[in-house]
């Protein structure tokens, strides 16, 4: 018998999602509170947060690290338990190193939640297919790397759900979000790293 969620991938085709990224993003983000550090990825991840939230001390936005939000997030939470870290990244991003799913797992941080806006194309390279749109499931290799908390969403209805779950898992939590196959506006921004960080401290410890 067909697997109902697996997108009909078992007869060769791809589970293209159809949610509008910034509009689920927004949702997520809305539904977890203030004091919460966001780390966002590269490209469409990054322009998603910002959109949300806007040009907010809180957010640490990558540039040209392609694969690293997931580790920085999985050191800041770590690092600072109190608080409840989120990272935002996008497919091409995490297939990069995908391997930080298992270390995630196995340091299963509670204050840690991982959105993967999943739109099966290398969005800062050239918007090259990814391996998403070939056959990959970034969900389910975070199950089976360990991550106990782990939902898919295709849905606009699924989002309290999985805002739920980032909220008030025990253990990291990862959500992989579906969405339509696009290439989003481009959002302003500073490209300045060194600011990026002195910001981001002041935010966090109150010093530069």
């Amino acid at each position: 018998m067909a697997d109902p969620n697996d997108g009909g991938r078992a007869a060769g085709k791809t589970a293209t999602g159809t949610l509008d990224r910034r509009v689920a993003v927004k949702q997520l983000l809305d539904s977890l509170d203030d004091d919460v550090l966001i780390v966002a990825g590269l490209a469409g991840a990054k322009g998603d947060v910002t959109a949300a939230v806007g040009d907010d001390p809180r957010v640490f936005g990558f540039g040209g690290a392609m694969g690293a939000a997931a580790s920085m997030g999985l050191g800041l939470a770590l690092a600072q338990p109190d608080r409840r870290v989120l990272v935002v990244t996008g497919d091409g991003e995490l297939l990069m190193n995908v391997g930080t799913l298992a270390t995630i797992a196995v340091a299963n941080p509670p204050n840690l939640g991982i959105i993967c806006v999943d739109n099966e194309h290398y969005g800062e390279t050239g918007f090259q297919r990814s391996h998403t749109g070939l056959g990959t499931d970034l969900a389910t290799m975070a199950q089976g790397g360990g991550i106990g908390a782990v939902r898919t969403v295709r849905e606009m209805d699924e989002l309290d759900e999985a805002g739920e779950m980032l909220r008030n898992s025990n253990g990291a939590a990862f959500v992989l979000l579906k969405v339509a196959v696009n290439d989003p506006p481009k959002m302003p921004t500073v490209w300045d790293a060194s600011w990026h960080k002195s910001r981001f401290r002041q935010a966090l410890l109150g010093k530069p």
